[in-house]
């Protein structure tokens, strides 16, 4: 039984998701640009935060962890991982958000907080290119399409033989010979009946 044409679906899978699941390029920029709002006095301020810098917007200390952005040659995609703490009594702060900020979808796991917003514009000064290892797709062993012996075990989708042999004959059907037919006799071809002239006058 061949396994080719069966196997080669799961192959072309395979592939397909090993090219989606491997990562594009990113920058690594020193510096992340916010926009806050105070929902208080309506006031919107923008801020810059250096990585691994913390920065005071309001009573929110807000500190960016990482800031990427994608080459010129691939799609926009600007992200930034920041922590923000709110200072609490005995010097004691509480961490109010961590994690990660898209610039292109605000709203996107966003700050909740009842007095402030905070999300991210840009990141810049980064030149460097960081490339992120491509995974290679899990190789399936090879096809074997040859004749496997008696003795192999059976697999998913093989035609099973009862034990104890072959499989037996179906009984044989009889069937009456067919009659041939007596050729028809032609009948001769009958001459067309003459046409009845009007006999009524006198000869």
């Amino acid at each position: 039984m061949k396994l080719g044409w069966t196997r080669a679906p799961l192959v072309l899978a395979s592939l397909i998701g090993g090219l989606t699941a491997a990562q594009a390029d990113r920058i690594k920029n020193p510096t992340a640009v916010f926009s806050g709002l105070d929902k208080i006095t309506g006031r919107i301020v923008s801020f810059e935060v250096a990585v691994d810098e913390t920065v005071q917007f309001g009573a929110l200390q807000v500190t960016s962890r990482v800031c990427f952005t994608k080459p010129a040659t691939e799609t926009p995609n600007t992200t930034s991982f920041i922590e923000v703490d709110e200072p609490g009594s005995e010097g004691k702060g509480k961490r109010v958000f961590s994690g990660w900020l898209f610039a292109a979808s605000p709203g996107l796991h966003g700050l909740e907080h009842p007095v402030y917003d905070i999300w991210l514009v840009d990141c810049k000064g980064g030149t460097e290119v960081i490339a992120e290892p491509k995974e290679t797709p899990e190789e399936l062993p090879p096809i074997q399409d040859a004749a496997r012996g008696p003795n192999d075990p059976a697999r998913p989708g093989d035609i099973m033989t009862p034990a104890g042999g072959t499989a037996p004959r179906p009984p044989a059907v009889e069937t009456a010979p067919l009659r041939q037919q007596a050729p028809q006799r032609q009948q001769p071809a009958r001459r067309p009946a003459a046409p009845i002239i009007n006999s009524d006058r006198p000869n």
